[in-house]
């Protein structure tokens, strides 16, 4: 694994988008990041929420894009997850909440959220390590940060929202399930995505402190009766982005000036 370069930006939090996100919402300035695995654009600011100041930095997935295909909007499949993870310990951070537009596979209403406590990883092509040099077997008993994840669940809860958690189930895409793959899926977790994996798995290895906040946008395929498209998914995220940023504002604003978790010390003891 190469060697991180850290910079000091004292980051209170990067926030890593997918579907929906636009970092152009903010009047952030836009840095590039260069990392071994190729440049990461990153919005970085102050936003000022309930007497604070915070420092932010902003990722977003699918338009994270240093190739040459030109796509304005990459696939989960081909999403270069090593390199924006990689960029957020390059700039010194720590914290990490990622938000997942999900499918429900349960009875949580559309338009809810839920904080990710565990996974199902049913990808198949992505590179899901740092560690291509040597066995590193990274423990994953709890493999989203417990105090981001609480702090999550207490600004739900204290914005009237149910605070919903559960197992997140990513799958490769970029298609939608069958009906089928939802009822076997259905049986061990909760919600479904795309782009939870190897994510999580990532800022595990570089010890950082990890949480996901899932958007439910849509039932699982085969569940409403009709046919899923991607234009409601957007419209869902669209309607709750203000909602959205109360949430993971609140949830920051709440968190210890240091981490009390046991996040960094991830790798201890895992190298053979």
């Amino acid at each position: 694994m190469p060697k991180v370069s850290k910079k000091q930006h004292n980051i209170d939090a990067v926030v890593i988008g997918g579907v929906g996100f636009n970092p152009d919402d903010y009047d952030f300035r836009t840095i590039k990041v260069n990392t071994p695995y190729g440049t990461v654009k990153v919005k970085t600011g102050n936003i000022a929420h309930r007497s604070r100041i915070l420092e932010l930095a902003l990722i977003q997935r699918h338009a994270n894009n240093d190739t040459s295909s030109g796509a304005e909007h990459l696939p989960p499949h081909k999403l270069n997850y090593r390199a924006y993870v990689w960029a957020v310990r390059s700039l010194g951070a720590n914290r990490v909440i990622a938000t997942n537009s999900v499918g429900t596979m349960g009875s949580h209403p559309r338009g809810s959220f839920l904080v990710a406590d565990d996974f199902i990883d049913l990808t198949r092509s992505r590179v899901n390590t740092f560690y291509d040099d040597r066995t590193v077997h990274v423990d994953m008993t709890k493999p989203y940060c417990p105090e981001i994840s609480d702090s999550l669940l207490n600004s739900l809860e204290n914005n009237q929202m149910e605070p919903f958690k559960g197992v997140y189930v990513c799958t490769e895409g970029p298609r939608f399930e069958t009906a089928a793959e939802i009822r076997m899926l259905g049986t061990f977790g909760d919600v479904v995505g795309m782009t939870g994996l190897p994510e999580v798995v990532l800022a595990r290895e570089l010890g950082l402190c990890y949480a996901s906040l899932c958007i439910i946008t849509n039932q699982a395929c085969g569940l409403a009766g009709n046919k899923l498209t991607a234009d409601e998914v957007v419209e869902m995220l669209e309607m709750k982005k203000e909602t959205l940023r109360t949430i993971l504002l609140d949830a920051i604003i709440s968190l210890p000036a240091h981490s009390n978790c046991g996040c960094k010390d991830a790798i201890k003891g895992a190298t053979i």
